[in-house]
């Protein structure tokens, strides 16, 4: 990395690790491989070491700067120990697969030793069917969804063998001091700063000149798409899922790309348009199990603004803030209404401007901008992930799920595609949602009423929605208690 910039958090990072100073508000992520078999550990220990090499952030730890100078900046580990950040639990045999759930839910509720860098991955062996699992736990600001797969194809192979990834990358070398690292990032924002200016300033002179109404207009829109990137809400617009606290429960559902993609497209809409009708259409369910009716709801979607050429791993996202409508029941138009919401919101003029966002919003009091996330309902992602087998030290993944932080709201669901199917990760505050087992259960019926449009469309009979979801869909029960030896 070159740019002084990359060795610093960005504004968009530096808002969510300073509203960690409330614990509700973590931004840590979990992810969960299950594997068919326990991988080979000591090709899993070169693997994993080699990937840290390529990612450096992940052999980093963050150090704040005086009194806010530049944000807080990646410095080297001299103290980096490998076997402290990799570790290998032997369950006890044939243990459930619901008991790796409840392990990682532990893992997102505790927090990061802050003179470390911010990941650890976990290898649970003795599951049932001799399968394992990996339970990889990192802060938000080492890598976006797109950037864990990036990092992900660091790691695994795409048969049993071992891949050839040639020699690993040198270490790191040493940066620049704190004084010369405060002025590099200074000058190298304030060029930055100057240069977008530059480059925006003549053609809108040129533009002013040529056409001084559309100029105003441009103008105007521009202002109002930015007051909605930083307005504060003050009401939830959920009357069930209001509070907010600590706790954490896992869930998951498997659902088939196929028939989710076929849904969506019957419909003109994409996936993210379907994964979120069944989300919207899970909690209509969800609130009238609890005697309620809702409209709308607010939701937070990470938007990527990842280029080529950006480093692998890394944060290279924004939080865009939607309402939601929830006034109907009927999957193919609310497929429709959620796709003209979303593509409105990705044409924002004012999206690409995230990052001053985050900077304007940096400045007020962690207080306030944290009363404001908690008044959102829930968090949705959809990251497209490998439509091929792949393999870690020997062992296949069979599934991938991903726990997002909530952020502030009541759950967070992420989808990631792999091998033919939709692993849905499912992260409930507990405060929010103390029954997250009827919240999984209103989800499956949201994703079976959204997968039922494309049974329908495709042998006309009724029954065809419930004998595709039945199999489509699973998620553990409750998981018990873990034990370990």
């Amino acid at each position: 990395m070159t740019d002084p910039r990359e060795y610093h958090l960005s504004q968009s990072d530096l808002f969510s690790w300073t509203m960690e100073r409330d614990a509700i508000l973590r931004s840590t992520v979990v992810s969960i491989l299950i594997l068919d078999a326990a991988p080979e550990v000591s090709r899993l220990l070169r693997t994993v070491d080699r990937a840290s090499r390529v990612a450096p952030k992940f052999r980093d730890r963050l150090v704040a700067l005086p009194i806010g100078l530049a944000p807080p900046r990646w410095t080297p580990d001299t103290d980096f120990d490998l076997s402290w950040h990799v570790r290998h639990i032997a369950l006890p045999a044939s243990t459930e697969v619901s008991s790796v759930l409840e392990f990682a839910r532990y893992e997102a509720m505790t927090a990061f030793d802050p003179v470390r860098p911010l990941w650890q991955l976990t290898l649970l062996t003795g599951l049932t069917g001799g399968k394992a699992a990996l339970v990889l736990k990192f802060h938000h600001s080492l890598s976006d969804g797109l950037g864990g797969i990036q990092l992900a194809n660091e790691i695994v192979d795409f048969t049993r063998s071992a891949s050839d990834r040639g020699p690993a990358p040198e270490r790191p070398r040493a940066r620049p001091g704190e004084l010369a690292d405060i002025l590099a990032w200074n000058r190298a924002v304030g060029s930055a700063l100057a240069r977008g200016g530059l480059a925006r300033l003549l053609p809108l002179a040129r533009r002013a000149v040529r056409d001084p109404l559309r100029t105003i207009r441009d103008s105007a829109a521009m202002a109002v798409s930015f007051a909605h990137l930083v307005w504060p809400v003050t009401d939830t617009w959920s009357p069930v899922m209001t509070k907010r606290g600590l706790g954490r429960r896992f869930a998951t559902l498997d659902v088939p790309v196929a028939q989710l993609r076929e849904a969506a497209h019957g419909t003109g809409c994409t996936i993210n348009d379907a994964f979120l009708a069944a989300i919207v259409l899970g909690s209509r369910a969800y609130h009238a199990r609890h005697g309620a009716d809702i409209e709308r709801l607010r939701v937070t979607m990470p938007i990527s603004l990842r280029k080529a050429g950006d480093p692998v791993g890394g944060n290279r996202l924004t939080l865009a803030r939607l309402a939601l409508p929830a006034d109907t029941s009927n999957p193919a138009d609310l497929m429709r209404a959620l796709h003209t919401v979303v593509v409105k919101c990705r044409r924002e003029p004012a999206m690409p401007y995230s990052a001053a966002a985050a900077a304007a919003l940096n400045r007020l009091p962690v207080g306030m901008v944290g009363a404001m996330l908690k008044h959102v309902d829930f968090v949705a992602s959809n990251v497209p992930g490998s439509p091929v087998p792949m393999y870690i030290a020997g062992a296949e993944i069979e599934r991938m799920y991903a726990f997002g932080p909530t952020i502030g709201t009541a759950f967070n669901v992420i989808l990631i595609s792999h091998a033919g199917t939709c692993c849905v990760g499912i992260n409930a505050d507990t405060a929010a949602v103390p029954d997250p087992d009827v919240l999984r259960e209103c989800l499956a019926g949201g994703f079976r009423a959204v997968l039922g449009e494309a049974a329908h469309r495709a042998d006309g009979i009724a029954g065809a929605q419930r004998d595709v979801v039945d199999e489509a869909v699973v998620s553990p029960d409750r998981p018990p208690h873990l034990t370990t030896r």
